[in-house]
């Protein structure tokens, strides 16, 4: 099965070990694939991989953004929607799921600083920058800033899960992925409100399409 089907199959709402990583702002491995630096003193578990170590640390400040610009992105425009403020608390959820892994695992917090769009990783904090200032353009560009954040979250997803055999890696991004797709749901359904057709930014179109008509999806 290629890495397309693969990524049909998980999206249409069972695990799979497939995907790839975006290009812009990737999946956070070093050139290689090398780990980012931990602490000498770090007593990291044996059994990870530097893949593995790598997306985990990723995974933790990619989930940060999310919050951190949903956030932001409240404050310009939660009078007319309070879709941002409800996905902000989900994705405070979620980072600190991958937290709770890291301490697990014994990897070092790329976290080191909680303040709203301040990250280690700089590809991040540059995407970060960008993804605000396009929100806050615009109410329209704001919504599909959020469904292209989600979108994005899927694919570096997949490709994480691809990368490792740790069953509560699995799972626990196996959740994050289900979370991101409620999330892109309902910013798709305030997109439609304002009289628009919503069309895939990241993900092949037809799995998008499946997405957004699963019907047996349970709201986060």
């Amino acid at each position: 099965m290629n890495a397309k089907s693969l990524i049909t199959v998980t999206l249409i709402g069972s695990m799979v070990f497939g995907g790839a990583s975006l290009a812009v702002a990737g999946s956070g491995k070093g050139k290689g694939g090398q780990a980012a630096d931990a602490p000498a003193s770090a007593v990291i578990d044996p059994s990870l991989t530097e893949l593995e170590i790598s997306d985990l640390r990723y995974m933790r400040e990619e989930e940060k953004l999310a919050r951190d610009v949903y956030l932001t992105l409240d404050g310009q425009w939660g009078a007319q929607t309070q879709v941002f403020a409800r996905i902000a608390l989900s994705e405070e959820t979620h980072t600190s799921t991958v937290d709770y892994l890291l301490d697990k695992f014994g990897v070092e917090d790329p976290v080191v600083n909680e303040t709203i769009g301040v990250f280690t990783n700089q590809e991040l904090q540059a995407l970060y920058n960008e993804l605000v200032a396009k929100g806050k353009s615009s109410f329209i560009n704001a919504l599909y800033v959020g469904a292209l954040i989600e979108e994005k979250d899927m694919r570096d997803i997949l490709a994480a899960i691809n990368q490792t055999d740790e069953r509560p890696i699995i799972i626990a991004y196996s959740n994050l992925l289900d979370g991101s797709k409620s999330h892109l749901r309902a910013f798709v359904r305030v997109i439609e409100t304002q009289g628009l057709t919503y069309e895939a930014q990241l993900l092949d179109p037809e799995e998008v399409r499946l997405i957004l008509e699963d019907e047996s999806a349970v709201k986060e």
